[in-house]
């Protein structure tokens, strides 16, 4: 550190006219606000999981539906180091946490509900619906 010095290299002087100047106001229409999430629509979400996975026989699709829907997008929003990562992070960040905090989500429903767990845990494409899906839901500022 013994080589390092500061070391003044030039001065300038910022000269400004001198004349009577008016600021324009600041714009209060265009950007500078978050716009709204377009959040799906609960039938919009079923139709792409019919779609994708009307195949998978559940016993209880409804009981599935309800999960999906119902319990699982509040259980991850709720997750304290998702909420940290949405408000402090990146969106690919907060997506990476996301991922983390729906598994344990998942994990901690395994005992209730096993079939979810084995799609989520076998079927990739499941998996990935999934968690698509509930990041979309729970990523905005108006998460469940």
């Amino acid at each position: 550190m013994d080589s390092y010095r500061v070391e003044k290299n030039a001065a300038m002087q910022i000269l400004l006219p001198d004349q009577n100047a008016e600021i324009e106001p600041v714009p209060t229409t265009g950007g500078g606000h978050k716009s709204e999430p377009q959040l799906e629509k609960l039938s919009n979400i079923l139709k792409s999981f019919n779609d994708q996975f009307g195949n998978i026989p559940w016993t209880d699709a409804d009981r599935i539906y309800k999960k999906i829907i119902e319990e699982i997008p509040p259980r991850v929003a709720a997750d304290p180091a998702f909420q940290n990562a949405r408000k402090n992070c990146d969106k690919q960040n907060a997506h990476i946490e996301h991922d983390k905090a729906l598994g344990r989500v998942i994990v901690g429903m395994m005992k209730d509900d096993t079939e979810l767990f084995k799609q989520f845990s076998d079927n990739e494409g499941f998996r990935r619906w999934l968690t698509d899906t509930m990041f979309g839901i729970t990523y905005s500022d108006n998460a469940v």
